[in-house]
């Protein structure tokens, strides 16, 4: 990795509130190259020196750049772990990753490491390391194979390096640090706890180095850690029965009624409520310019009663407005897109608004009838044909909206912007009003038909003017950079909320 790439790494960890944990004792030997090429991958650095008596502690306190932990007595790798995640907690980190003195872990991993954390906010990483080929004693191997068939009894889930000391942790789900064995143990215990909370455990791929046996050094002892293990593994069984799998039960039960409520609440709304209404509305009388803003007042009414006020089950709504955003002004709208929840989201803000939708929504069993009396547009008629109604709409006053990718991202992940929001801005002579959304993607991603807990936020951003547009180029040019820009400001509002998911 160049200097470049390491910055921006050192960067995105610490904007993300990672930090790294070593925990050591007697590693006089690896400790000052491992923290040292730990450094180089991340800025934020605690290492926790667990009583060691040899030159580890010497060689820490000439090291620069690290927050070290430290005491007399030997306590165990558990309890030096506790004091790092407390000690992360207590300068403000939402996550540590937590690898090995002995020099078996690559730091360079710390990549894989904010990449999956980066793809799976708020879960539990595991390092599974490469194994194959690699010089171990038979009591390791045994261990690591009965450490996994007992997790996959006590949680469910199948792991296939349950002892793995290279995992990133998102310290604010660990609600039970007090808890925690003392031992090696600790992290079997730490990741079946954070599985019976519903924490998401997501294992990666990892080096790993194993120096020839007559060099290591361990502190394992097999007689007496082995038995702290059984009886271990003899509680957790018992707890999974009474604690864990109950857990288990009713998250899945939560799961279901929580989308169930949310289906019921809007089929009523939608069926048996507002298509009646607008129905009746349509068909009493002819539709003036008034009467078509009364119908955009209703269609507002919906999405801010249940963003605002009735909240959709397991997602907290949150939303910020630039100062100098004024809505009764027309603009085009434009917005990253990531689910069918997105309307709802933007039209909290103003009722003069006109989306142009694809035939999916222009078609809707439930609310269709309800947009194209509205004055919606499907771009499926063409640009060119619809146009001379656009402009129609904005010398009325209403904002035009339209999602630049054309498509719901899969992933979140802002895709390739196509250039008619700014064909459209060009032709209209309006300015570019930008929204930024986040969470709606995880509540209710794309091929999806359950609801998950995430909180959404939007944020609309100052308007892009005309002169600013033609700053960047053509359209083409413009839809590139703005895309650019989505991307960037997308991964500071994830930066932001992804520490507390």
């Amino acid at each position: 990795m160049n200097s470049d790439s390491n910055i921006r790494q050192k960067q995105l960890l610490h904007d993300r509130g990672i930090c790294v944990i070593i925990p050591t004792y007697n590693n006089g030997g690896t400790i000052g190259r491992v923290v040292a090429e730990t450094l180089e991958m991340c800025d934020d650095v605690i290492v926790v020196n667990d009583g060691s008596t040899d030159s580890t502690t010497a060689t820490l306190r000439s090291i620069e750049g690290i927050t070290l932990v430290e005491y007399e007595v030997n306590r165990g790798k558990g309890y030096a772990l506790r004091c790092g995640f407390e000690k992360a907690l207590a300068m403000g980190f939402a996550y540590a990753i937590t690898l090995d003195a002995d020099g078996q872990h690559y730091p360079a991993d710390i990549a894989k490491f904010l990449k999956a954390n980066q793809q799976h906010p708020g879960a539990l990483i595991v390092g599974e390391r490469n194994l194959e080929g690699v010089d171990r004693t038979k009591g390791s191997s045994f261990a690591n194979k009965f450490s996994n068939f007992w997790f996959y009894i006590q949680t469910g889930r199948n792991l296939k390096d349950t002892q793995t000391g290279y995992r990133l942790y998102p310290l604010k789900k660990l609600k039970y640090l007090r808890l925690m064995p003392s031992r090696y143990e600790a992290e079997l215990a730490l990741m079946v706890l954070a599985s019976w909370h519903g924490v998401k455990l997501v294992s990666i791929p990892i080096d790993v180095y194993y120096p020839p046996q007559a060099e290591r050094v361990s502190h394992f002892r097999p007689g007496v850690d082995f038995a702290r293990i059984f009886a271990l593994n003899t509680l957790l069984c018992f707890l999974a029965i009474v604690y864990g799998l109950p857990l288990r039960i009713a998250r899945w039960l939560m799961k279901y009624l929580r989308t169930g409520y949310a289906i019921v609440t809007f089929v009523f709304f939608s069926i048996f409520v507002t298509t009646p209404l607008v129905w009746l509305y349509v068909k009493i009388g002819k539709m003036t310019p008034k009467k078509r803003q009364n119908l955009h007042r209703i269609i507002q009414f919906i999405p801010r009663f249940i963003m605002l006020k009735h909240g959709l089950p397991g997602a907290k709504f949150s939303y910020k407005v630039a100062d100098a955003t004024a809505f009764d002004t027309p603009h085009i709208v434009i917005c990253n897109h990531q689910s069918h929840l997105d309307l709802a989201c933007q039209l909290i803000f103003t009722p003069n608004i006109v989306f142009l939708t694809n035939d999916w929504v222009w078609n809707n069993p439930f609310y269709g009838f309800l947009i194209r009396n509205a004055g919606y547009h499907a771009v499926s008629n063409g640009i060119d044909e619809i146009l001379p109604r656009l402009k129609e709409s904005i010398a009325q006053g209403y904002s035009i909206a339209l999602f630049p990718e054309g498509t719901r991202s899969r992933d979140c992940e802002i895709g390739r912007f196509h250039q008619g929001a700014f064909f459209l801005a060009e032709q209209l002579g309006v300015d570019i009003l930008p929204m930024y959304l986040y969470g709606t993607g995880k509540v209710l991603p794309k091929k999806s038909h359950m609801l998950h807990k995430s909180p959404i936020y939007i944020e609309v951003g100052e308007p892009i003017t005309q002169q600013q547009l033609r700053d960047m180029g053509d359209v083409k040019q413009q839809a590139k950079r703005l895309r650019k820009h989505y991307q960037e400001k997308y991964q500071q509002i994830a930066n932001r909320i992804e520490q507390d998911v």
